[in-house]
């Protein structure tokens, strides 16, 4: 799920840097939320495994 969350809003940070309708930065939170679930899906599998 946290995989989905993060390809999601890393296309839509890409798409809102094509268009160029950023308003200031805010754009670019998109881009820090879609790592912080690629973080969290990588801990999810350590933790399903055992490893975590």
């Amino acid at each position: 799920m946290y995989w989905t969350m993060g390809i999601i809003l890393m296309v839509l940070w890409v798409m809102g840097l094509i268009t160029g309708s950023t308003e200031g930065h805010w754009v670019h939170l998109l881009l820090v939320f879609s790592l912080v679930a690629f973080v969290l899906g990588v801990a999810s599998i350590g933790r399903r495994r055992g490893m975590a």
